[in-house]
């Protein structure tokens, strides 16, 4: 008998009246492009970490902040960026896009994170940068990545897509490196449909990328255009359209305002999760370690087919047979043909990532569910494993 339950979207975002006002709000103003509510923004989210507003920089998505970031690094041909296979495309994308060539480096099997023992053993000579990825939320082991750093005199990119609320040892993500990147996609803890963020030490490389984000020009459309009277621009360096607009930040600036509240909900069904499946023949995933804070972005669980009864991806199309939607984060780079093609690069050279890669599922942690929504997940993982 088929399941006629609503389907319990992935990723879907808690909106509220706030975010909707203030879009119809900008849509009545008329000044639509990147204004004042991207400064209002920009302003929240640097306070939000910590810095100054001339140390951030709002783009159209994460994989602008990744690719303006590491232009602003210096990074271009010849050299190479070391990062992790176990991440979504678009982090190697922007390392290509500058022109570099990426070097994975192995994941630890628990955390899922970068490996520092395996960085190391992959930098060479034409080693300019290290992107680690804060995957899931759970930060990078960041002493260990940053006294490589130091000791290379290595730029530090950090990809915070999943991590906007992660810290280590008290410091958050995204401030270690020269310079963080976030992502306010519309499946993120903070959401702006698409959009992303720049964190720099220092407001030169931010003049610099809010230069490059809109064309090389000298001023935005805001100073162009704005009540002060016309201003001139000139074109400095040959640029992107990687700018946000009004409407995106509008959204932004309630769902950054209420950060906390749902990254609370989170953690609760995470929790629930974890005690949930804890006795399943299913692996979870390891607790936060201590003197962190997890972002609470994803949560995965792996099938293991000699384990489960049943492979991953009769998992995934059994939990869609029940109308929920699930996620994989992620089949490692090395699994796609592009990258085979591209670097001859296969997946069995990195092992912990290709068995993550294959065994990999993302459950919902929306802080939209309500608690009858969770309640139908758990007992559809239960059935899934048990038959």
């Amino acid at each position: 008998m088929a399941d006629d339950r609503p389907f319990l979207i992935f990723g879907a975002p808690r909106i509220e009246q706030a975010e909707i006002d203030e879009v119809s709000a900008v849509l009545a103003s008329g000044w639509l492009g990147t204004g004042p509510r991207v400064a209002a923004f920009e302003n929240a989210f640097a306070r939000y970490k910590g810095r100054d507003g001339a140390h951030v920089a709002a783009v159209n998505s994460c994989t602008a902040a990744l690719h303006l970031a590491l232009l602003a690094s210096g990074v271009g041909p010849g050299d190479e960026v070391i990062t992790t296979p176990l991440t979504f495309c678009a982090t190697v994308n922007a390392i290509l896009h500058a022109g570099a060539t990426p070097v994975l480096a192995d994941v630890d099997p628990v955390t899922m994170n970068i490996d520092p023992a395996a960085v190391a053993t992959a930098i060479t000579p034409r080693t300019k940068a290290i992107l680690p990825v804060h995957f899931a939320g759970r930060a990078c082991d960041m002493t260990a990545l940053a006294a490589l750093v130091q000791h290379h005199g290595l730029m530090l990119i950090e990809d915070c897509a999943h991590a906007i609320e992660t810290e280590y040892r008290g410091q958050r993500a995204g401030t270690f490196g020269d310079f963080g990147c976030f992502s306010f996609y519309v499946t993120k803890n903070v959401i702006t449909g698409e959009g992303g963020m720049v964190l720099a030490r220092d407001e030169k490389s931010i003049a610099r990328i809010k230069m490059l984000a809109l064309h090389g020009m000298s001023k935005d459309a805001w100073h162009r255009f704005g009540d002060a009277g016309y201003k001139h621009y000139f074109v400095v360096e040959c640029g992107f359209k990687y700018n946000m607009t009004d409407i995106q930040a509008a959204i932004g600036l309630h769902q950054l305002a209420r950060v906390e509240a749902n990254w609370l909900r989170r953690q609760e069904l995470w929790q629930q999760y974890q005690t949930a499946f804890a006795t399943l023949p299913i692996g979870c995933p390891a607790e936060p370690e201590a003197d962190t804070r997890h972002a609470y972005h994803l949560y995965t669980l792996l099938i293991d087919e000699s384990r489960a009864g049943l492979s991953r991806d009769a998992f995934l199309d059994a939990m869609t047979a029940c109308r929920i939607g699930v996620g994989v984060h992620y089949l490692s780079i090395p699994e796609h043909p592009y990258y085979q093609q591209r670097f001859g690069w296969r997946p069995e050279q990195w092992p912990n990532a290709m068995r993550i890669g294959r065994q990999t599922v993302s459950l919902p942690l929306s802080p939209k569910l309500e608690d009858a929504d969770v309640r139908r997940i758990i007992d559809a993982v239960v059935r899934c494993v048990h038959g």
